[in-house]
């Protein structure tokens, strides 16, 4: 009996089929795994999870295949692709509530929503997996308008480690349904998602580029100017690495999110916009406002190339944090620097709310490093050096834009008390921990030592 026909009923593509190649890549990594199975329902999910679990098999869940680490593909194991599971349902006109399959992609959903003048916030691209950002929490263009995906997720069907399919709200399996939020693939399968949509016809959205002078005093301009911002604009203060013989740039990249008509919602996104273009020298701004669903656009890393984020939250961008940032900038490492702005309807939310718990966060600051597809671990780790400044002054991380999952970094991912919970609830829904390819929670273990590094 072959490796397919032990998984019943379900699609697969094994080694030596035609589609294979295509089948085992993801966005940031090639894998050879023994079986790909793209299941159609519930039970298709079970089957293949079963086929898994007999042969010791790792398993691999793909939604968009976005991760970093490349958690979407594997070697040896199952891959999981939801990419059938991709169905959009209005499940209530009133209530806006809409049903989301665990293997529709962000920009799908956008197209979808747009004809009712709805929106959900989510992540930053069209081609991002519905499943992989929620289950991390969700951040998106809107995150201080209507917070994280996760904040407007009311219910969510869940294919389990032994092959139960179950409803988690707050009212069904509760525990289970605060660890999806925010607590990774880690739990099971997420069949699909109910979400509670916005009415978000149009935003403003827009690029300010300035000529960099100095790195420290444009991110205090920029994070005096957010403190005071109404809550329907997100803003991110890139700061990309110098580039030899050129003027030093650096970027704002604004959402505004607003309601009320045509003429004061312009007005409003006018006023609002206002104070980013008086941060510094402005070389070149475009600003335009558009439909939600035309935000999200699709962008790809170049080829051979290795690319390696980290991120932390901070509780203030006070002036250790500004000098630490600074300090990176400055250094020789080939970093680009981000900053989102957080607060408003993102810090509403209970810290204990969710399995995402840093609510307190005044943002959140990536690092992206771009080296040599050969780079080596010694090469990523000297480059990341200047990095542990920042990280040292931050207080947890947000998993989808981390691509190190070692358990000493999962740990520090969250609060002590959360992380001990997420371990508990791991024990009672995956004990055998069959899902494992992600930032893994082990099944009701210790904390490792955390490291911010």
């Amino acid at each position: 009996m072959s490796l397919q026909d032990t998984v019943i009923n379900t699609e697969t593509v094994a080694p030596g089929d035609k589609e294979y190649d295509d089948a085992v890549r993801v966005l940031f990594g090639t894998g050879s795994p023994a079986l790909v199975a793209r299941p159609r329902d519930a039970d298709e999910i079970a089957a293949a999870l079963a086929h898994a679990v007999r042969r010791g098999l790792t398993v691999s869940v793909r939604s968009g295949g976005h991760s970093l680490l490349g958690h979407g593909t594997n070697t040896g194991g199952l891959v999981i692709d939801l990419r059938h599971l991709d169905g959009i349902e209005v499940l209530d006109v009133d209530r806006r509530l809409v049903r989301i399959g665990g293997g529709a992609t962000w920009g799908r959903v956008a197209d979808a929503l747009d004809p009712r003048g709805w929106a959900i916030t989510s992540g930053d691209t069209a081609g991002v997996g519905v499943g992989g950002l929620t289950l991390g929490g969700g951040f998106g263009w809107m995150v201080r308008r209507y917070g994280l995906a996760v904040d407007n997720l009311v219910a969510a069907r869940v294919v389990t480690a032994d092959g139960r399919l179950l409803t988690a709200s707050e009212t069904e399996n509760p525990h289970l349904f605060w660890a999806l939020r925010g607590g990774g693939g880690n739990f099971g399968v997420v069949v699909s998602f109910d979400f509670v949509a916005q009415p978000v016809a149009t935003v403003h959205r827009g690029t300010v580029t300035y000529q960099l002078d100095d790195a420290a005093e444009l991110v205090v301009r920029w994070r005096d100017a957010m403190r005071s911002a109404p809550e329907e604009m997100t803003s991110t203060l890139v700061l990309p690495p110098a580039a030899p013989g050129e003027i030093p740039e650096a970027m704002v990249m604004l959402c505004y999110a607003g309601e009320g008509g045509a003429g004061d919602r312009v007005a409003e996104a006018n006023a609002a916009i206002e104070p980013l273009l008086e941060l510094g020298t402005v070389l070149r701004a475009s600003i335009a406002e558009c439909r939600y669903a035309d935000l999200l656009e699709d962008t790809a890393p170049p080829p051979g190339l290795r690319i390696e984020g980290r991120n932390t939250l901070v509780r203030s961008i006070n002036d250790e944090v500004v000098d630490a940032v600074d300090r990176m900038h400055r250094s020789s490492s080939p970093a680009m620097i981000a900053l989102r702005s957080l607060g408003g309807a993102f810090s509403r939310v209970m810290s204990g709310a969710t399995a995402f718990a840093h609510r307190d966060a005044e943002a959140m600051i990536i690092a992206m490093v771009v080296l040599p597809g050969t780079a080596s671990d010694d090469d990523v780790a000297q480059a990341l050096l200047p990095w542990h400044a920042v990280a040292a002054r931050g207080m947890g991380s947000y998993t989808n834009f981390q691509s190190s999952a070692s358990a000493s970094d999962v740990a520090a991912a969250y609060p002590p008390a959360t992380y001990t919970r997420l371990a508990l609830v791991k024990r009672a829904y995956d004990p055998g921990n069959v899902f494992a390819r992600n930032h893994n929670v082990r099944p009701g273990d210790g904390l490792p030592r955390p490291r911010r590094a």
